[in-house]
């Protein structure tokens, strides 16, 4: 298939940006998940503009931290904050499944979503303030690479054998489309560019860093995917949206340390 479709597939689905969809299929949708990570890379170059621009126009670090992560919110119509507060709400209910996911298709957001997105965007704000005050381009490079991270979790949670929990929606249309194979060739190749690009400022240590930053938050999200499978019997859009949230905050907070 021609990569334009599946690059399409993955700016028109997991941002606002426009560009129009022209295949809904699962060949299109396997496609789209496996460029997952460009589109996180244009988003994190995004705001890791913002932040860094405020940086060197004299602002301090929490001001460059607030609009480096309102700018993947932005890009995105906050559906990723969304997914990630309706998950919330459905793994807090202590309801069977079929519960579960109607709570979580409801509009309304329950106490669990109030509270967990409330926490994870202060951790996302506290790991870049620290990340600014040592440095626009050091601020800069880890917000670009957690929303790059945020991506490639949809990458590998879309892989062979991870079922959808409902028959319809962007879960059924790319849950298990992409090849095990494949989810792990993104990866790597994700992680080998964004050792080489940490690599050019800060050194092998940078290098290594950012790798330990992707490597972790993949790792948390695959935890957090394993139980929405598990509570939920596969895997809704909603999901995805946590995973991303997920992975995003893991990548700023290991970026944060060291």
């Amino acid at each position: 298939m021609d990569s334009s479709h599946g690059i399409r597939f993955a700016f028109g689905t997991l941002t606002v940006l426009p560009v129009r969809v022209t295949r809904w299929d699962r060949e299109a949708g396997r496609a789209g998940m496996l460029w997952a990570p460009l589109a996180g890379l244009v988003v994190g170059l995004c705001a890791a503009a913002a932040g860094g621009l405020l940086v060197l126009l004299g602002s301090g670090p929490l001001l460059a931290a607030v609009a480096s992560t309102a700018v993947p919110a932005v890009l995105t119509r906050a559906l990723h904050l969304d997914g990630l507060a309706d998950t919330a709400d459905g793994l807090g209910s202590g309801k069977p499944a079929e519960d579960a996911l109607r709570i979580m298709k409801q509009s309304d957001i329950g106490p669990f979503g109030v509270v967990t997105v409330l926490l994870v965007l202060l951790a996302q704000v506290a790991a870049l303030s620290e990340l600014y005050a040592g440095g626009w381009a050091r601020g800069a490079c880890a917000a670009a690479l957690a929303a790059v991270a945020a991506r490639l979790a949809l990458t590998v949670a879309c892989r062979t054998g991870v079922p959808a929990a409902r028959p319809d929606g962007l879960g059924a249309a790319v849950a298990g489309a992409v090849p095990v194979r494949g989810a792990v060739g993104t990866a790597a190749l994700v992680a080998l560019v964004a050792a080489g690009a940490a690599a050019v400022p800060g050194g092998a240590p940078a290098a290594l860093h950012a790798v330990l930053a992707l490597a972790t938050a993949l790792a948390v999200a695959e935890l957090l995917l394993r139980r929405c499978v598990r509570r939920f019997g596969g895997v809704t859009g909603d999901v995805f949206g946590a995973l991303a949230e997920t992975a995003a905050t893991v990548a700023l907070v290991v970026s944060a340390l060291g």
